[in-house]
């Protein structure tokens, strides 16, 4: 990794997200790290901050509007992207 390279991190509990998003990130020329698993994607970024993190809004443990509290608390210039496959009017 370069030391200007943006990191992203990809948070989805269904892998095929992950899966399509990280080489489309890639090619584009960031750092991707992905989760099925929003605990310990937060875990993670408490250890080393990423500059954006894509997320689901619906996920089992943690949801993806926990993911944006947790990540605004802990670096706020960090950018969030909040991502669904369930869109709704109220959501």
């Amino acid at each position: 990794m370069s030391e200007n390279q943006i990191r992203v991190m990809v948070i989805d509990d269904e892998r095929i997200v992950g899966k399509r998003l990280r080489p489309a990130l890639e090619k584009s020329g960031y750092e991707v790290e992905t989760f099925e698993d929003a605990v310990a994607a937060m875990e993670r970024f408490d250890r080393e901050p990423f500059q954006i993190v894509v997320t689901d809004i619906r996920m089992d443990e943690m949801d993806g509007l926990e993911v944006l509290e947790r990540v605004t608390d802990r670096a706020p210039d960090t950018k969030v992207v909040v991502i669904t496959g369930y869109a709704t009017v109220e959501m």
